[in-house]
């Protein structure tokens, strides 16, 4: 009896093995998907992480240029003040030091990265200069143009640290006689 019930056992027990196999396989297919769902996690995690370094150097970067500029602005006032008394004085000793102590103020903050906007002859843009004054042209072509310097314009890497003071051109049609 032994003999005989062996073919029916191996034939159960290859159906059940097969089973098993195909049960096996199923659960190996759902750990490798669960494998990439997790790896795709890391990796979206990885570039989030990333990007907010990023995000976060770029603002410590403005949050320092805004502190820069406020730097800036205060020695730029300093200079204007100092220009202010040297158009008051002679060539004496005293003012002689005092544009040694401007011009040395100059290259200072021209070391910090600041650098005047020069805007004579350029067309009038409201974002580097207020217009302060008017001239009245008779030529059109001279319409909107800066046409005087009422006081210096700063920019600092392509942010405007103090806008300029102008003088602009308008154009009126000559009165006809």
């Amino acid at each position: 009896m032994s003999d005989e019930g062996a073919p029916v056992d191996l034939v159960a027990e290859l159906a059940a093995a097969r089973r098993q196999l195909a049960d096996q396989r199923v659960e190996l297919d759902a750990a490798h998907k669960r494998i990439d769902e997790l790896a795709r996690a890391y990796q979206a995690l990885e570039r989030d992480r990333d990007d907010f370094k990023k995000r976060l150097l770029r603002e410590r970067e403005r949050v320092l240029d805004v502190e820069r500029g406020e730097v800036a602005l205060a020695l730029l006032e300093a200079i204007d003040d100092l220009d202010l008394a040297l158009a008051k004085t002679d060539d004496t000793p005293f003012a002689a030091g005092v544009r040694v102590i401007r011009e040395d103020l100059l290259k200072k903050a021209e070391g910090m990265g600041i650098e005047r906007v020069a805007l004579v002859g350029t067309s009038y843009d409201p974002n580097v200069a207020e217009a302060a004054d008017l001239e009245v042209t008779p030529e059109a072509h001279k319409d909107n143009l800066v046409t005087a310097e009422l006081r210096a314009g700063y920019r600092m890497k392509d942010r405007v640290v103090r806008p300029a003071r102008v003088k602009v051109a308008r154009y009126v049609k000559p009165a006809e006689a």
